[in-house]
């Protein structure tokens, strides 16, 4: 079809009948979606059918605006996968029929059609429309309402997908884009029309990250445009200036510090705005404001104005979805919406594991939880300045008895344990009083007070267990919060339920082995929640037996304890099908325990392992055929599958040997250590590591297997792409070392080759437990084929040493050692060079228990003082830090 028959196309009357027909009952909320969704994909086989939907979009002119704007919404999804493939003279057609749109009467066709618009510069880029440029600047200048809001929006919301389409060259333009828009958009600030207004200035604070040099030279500009717009009328506008203030305070703040007191008079204001989302808009400027390294001293004298402005925000408002949950619900069963996706945290060996983030329970970003974050924020940047006007207020609020003014209290224990870290020391003379006074809100009337008060004392957990042995009531005090927040997992109402788990597993983190004499009553609650919750508060019981069985460790592995814990959740295990989704929390939970047990899991490892096997593979199969397998393919259950046989091989050491043995384990592992999935590798090779550790024999057949795909993990791309799988990776290989010995020799050189630039560049970024898994198993490498890796040790002596101070002492620490010492036994020449890096590393050790390396360590250091003669040994001592010096006399040097 050439250009101009494009033009001239006309649709078929049937054809055009059948799609409107079919767009009809798409909008029809009885039909039958998927049928439909089929059917559109038949159509869209059709080489016009795109055309067809262009057509009812822009001039089916007797059909409801709803059907034409579904026939726009198919456009743009269809546009997204075949736009490119597409001839030119269809692309030509949808993009003729598109411009005349964005005049239309009706402000759903036009809006529309700039959502096409927008998509199809993404991807055909400006210069493949250079009329779409001529069209919206002909239509902004026409003074023609219509037209103008209908070029605003495809303006906004190009700037809001490709901002930086707008800032390149256009062949046959003498400005960038840009230069072209910038000076109109800012005129539009003072449109009668709030649209233009909202859509204006919501185009350019698109560019505010990226900040192109039109807007730079436009600064003072659109800075006056800003303070203008500070008294709109309109709601819409004023949460775009606020959000203006905090984007550039952010990352321009350098241009609001002349006018900063300003600035802050006005977030301050905005943070009163009856609009709740104006106001929401404003309360981020504070946490920004304090991320942005700027002077305290600029907000200091606004706090006694700011504080009760946030501490009022954080009272429920009376829409709050959350008022729902305040009654007796814990027999209502959850429907598929309240179970939140879970994502399982692949397991990764170092030191870099992370915590979850305090967070309020229901998910719904909003004013109440804003105002809180910002007086969390606030309180780690001025700390216990904010207590002389904060804690009167609270005081005042929490003394009112008053049942209307239960939300005053509420949002007061809120703000107590906003405050709890960041005001910590001016709280911890009241500490005691404190908890003494939240003790009794654990019962109060209100399920919204119950669980924010389990929030608000986990805030104060490291401080409730610390008090045991230094408060002179601190083991009461410890166990009546620990009684409270028990009582309260049993509540009859699930957000205190989940509020109180919450807690408690944070509580459980920081009393540990403190637990241990309650360990019955607990296991005893928590076992009798489990059987009483719902599916989604279930979960939140997994964590917190899983916590506590990381918490108390072996002291879970008596009978009596056994016989509460063990039948509830094999019985769960045995209902829950291989398919089931809420088997993640229970495979992550029996992680957790048969790490604790040890040997004591014994009983239970056969069918848990034999079902770990099942899972791998029938979910290995469902990816590339789920009719075959009878279960839709979904990786988290391979991640968690692999991480609990990780957690049963180092639960039970070699006792796995024999069910290893007997499996498939470790065909399947070399699967799932190629598989494209990053968490699954990641998981994979920690398997392998903690196999190696137990069992290497049956790894040996597919020994070269494991190494190669191991090393490939540590090439610098790989490492980019995903840094925790080359952290596991490394970690595997050196495991490996340590047990096949001489048979790692066929990766040796590849290896070290990818570990030595890691070890180079710490500045890079790169996660502490990369760089510390890379001198490890540098150092084993080197301890178990010196002859290969000795004589390169010149180009990495100094930054590996350098790395080899930073690691804490343990056997690994050991191992890298014993590589440090056959090196040097094999080359001493090539750490000469080195010897002060060298020597700084063996002082960075505190105490070393074999006996064996400190014997070797001496041979080393005296080989080298024989070496260099008593003169220039000395001097090197001379030139070493006094405490490096001072610790090297104790090899007797």
């Amino acid at each position: 079809m050439s250009a101009s028959a494009a033009l001239m196309w006309q649709p078929q009357e049937e054809g055009l009948r059948e799609i409107c027909g079919l767009l009809e009952r798409q909008i029809s909320p009885n039909s039958d979606q998927h049928v439909i969704w089929q059917q559109l994909q038949q159509y869209s086989q059709v080489a016009d059918f795109n055309n067809y939907l262009a057509f009812i979009l822009a001039r089916a002119e007797g059909k409801s605006a709803e059907v034409r704007q579904a026939a726009g919404l198919c456009l743009k999804n269809n546009l997204k996968s075949t736009f490119r493939s597409m001839d030119s003279p269809h692309q030509q057609y949808i993009k003729s029929q598109l411009l005349p749109c964005l005049g239309a009467a009706n402000k759903t066709i036009r809006s529309t059609a700039g959502t096409v618009i927008s998509v199809i510069v993404q991807l055909g880029r400006v210069l493949g429309w250079p009329e779409l440029l001529q069209a919206l600047v002909h239509y902004l200048d026409s003074n023609d309402l219509n037209h103008m809001e209908g070029a605003m929006d495809a303006i906004y919301k190009i700037c809001e997908d490709i901002p930086e389409e707008l800032d390149l060259d256009v062949p046959g333009l003498a400005e960038r884009p840009i230069n072209i828009f910038i000076p109109r958009l800012l005129q539009f600030f003072q449109s009668p029309h709030s649209t233009i207004r909202r859509l204006s200035l919501g185009s350019i604070n698109q560019f505010i990250v990226i900040m192109p040099t039109a807007l730079l030279l436009s600064m003072d500009q659109y800075l006056q445009g800003l303070f203008i717009l500070t008294r709109d009328v309109s709601a819409d506008v004023r949460k775009l200036v606020c959000s203006a203030f905090v984007q550039l305070i952010e990352v321009r703040p350098a241009f609001l510090e002349p006018h900063l007191r300003n600035v802050i008079e006005y977030m301050l204001q905005a943070n009163k705005d009856s609009d709740d989302e104006v106001a929401l808009e404003a309360c981020e400027f504070w946490s920004a404001y304090s991320d942005a390294n700027l002077p305290p001293e600029g907000l200091r004298e606004f706090l006694p104005r700011l504080i009760p402005v946030l501490l009022s925000n954080m009272v429920y408002s009376d829409d709050d979805e959350s008022l729902a949950d305040a009654e007796d619900d814990e027999s209502i069963p959850d429907k598929d919406q309240d179970l939140k996706p879970r994502f399982h945290s692949s397991r990764l060996h170092g030191s870099d594991n992370g915590e979850d983030a305090d967070d309020d329970i229901v998910n719904v970003w909003n004013l109440r939880k804003c105002s809180a974050a910002g007086l969390d924020v606030l309180s780690n940047v001025f700390g216990d300045e904010l207590l002389p006007t904060l804690m009167p207020l609270i005081q005042q609020r929490l003394s009112n008895s008053n049942h209307l003014e239960w939300k005053e209290r509420e949002a007061s224990v809120l703000a107590i344990g906003a405050i709890a870290e960041g005001c910590f020391n001016g709280l911890y003379p009241l500490l005691p009083e404190i908890v003494t006074y939240l003790l009794p809100l654990l019962d109060d009337k209100f399920p919204l007070i119950r669980s924010i008060t389990c929030w608000t004392l986990s805030r104060f957990s490291k401080f409730i267990v610390q008090g045991i042995t230094q408060q002179q009531k601190g083991r009461e005090q410890f166990d009546e919060v620990l009684m409270g927040l028990l009582r309260r997992i049993l509540d009859s109402n699930k957000r205190v339920q989940e509020a109180a788990c919450s807690a408690f597993a944070t509580l459980e983190e920081e009393a540990s082995e403190e637990l241990a004499p309650r360990l019955e009553i607990i296991l005893q609650h928590l076992l009798c929640a489990f059987g009483k919750y719902q599916r989604r508060n279930q979960r939140i019981v997994y964590d917190a037996i899983g916590t506590l069985a990381d918490a108390v460790g072996g002291e879970l592995n008596q009978q009596k304890h056994l016989d509460i814990l063990m039948p509830p959740l094999i019985s769960k295990w045995q209902q829950l099908s291989n398919s089931d989704k809420d088997l993640f929390p229970l495979l992550e939970c029996f992680t957790s325990i048969a790490q604790a047990l040890g040997p004591g899991f014994s009983p239970f490892t056969e069918p848990v392992f034999q079902r770990c096997i099942s899972i791998i593979q029938s979910q290995l199969l469902a990816k590339v055929d789920h009719v075959a397998a009878g279960v839709h393919y979904d990786k988290e259950f391979i991640v968690c599958s692999l991480d609990l046989l990780s957690g049963i091989s180092e639960g039970l050491g070699s006792g796995i040997e024999s069910l290893v043995a007997k499996s498939n384990l470790r065909d399947l592992l070399v699967q799932c250590c190629m598989d494209d999935a990053t968490d699954i590798r990641q998981s994979a090779l920690a398997l392998v590591g903690d196999l190696a550790r137990v069992c290497p024999i049956h790894l040996h057949a597919r020994l070269l297997d494991f190494l190669n795909i191991a090393t490939e993990q540590l090439s610098v791309m790989r490492v980019k792409e995903a840094v925790s799988v080359a952290n596991n990776a490394c970690w595997a290989l050196g495991e490996l070392a340590v047990k096949v010995r001489h048979e790692i020799s066929p990766v040796v050189m590849k290896v070290i080759s990818y570990l030595v630039p890691i070890l180079q560049n710490p500045e890079q970024g790169l996660n502490k437990s990369l760089i510390e898994n890379s001198t490890i198993t540098l150092g084993r490498f080197g301890w178990v084929c010196p002859e290969l890796v000795a004589p390169h040790m010149e180009h990495f002596m100094q930054s590996w040493c350098a790395a080899l101070c930073m690691i804490r002492d343990d056997f690994e620490k050991e191992d890298a050692f014993r590589g440090l010492c056959a090196m040097v036994r094999t080359n001493p020449p090539g750490g000469v060079s080195s010897l002060a890096y060298m020597c700084r590393a063996i002082a960075s050790w505190h105490e070393i228990r074999s006996k064996d390396l400190v014997n070797e360590i001496i041979q080393v250091l005296n080989g080298y003082k024989q070496m260099l003669g008593s003169g220039s040994w000395e001097q090197l001592l001379a030139e070493l830090e006094p405490p490096v010096a001072q610790q090297l006399s104790r090899y007797h040097v």
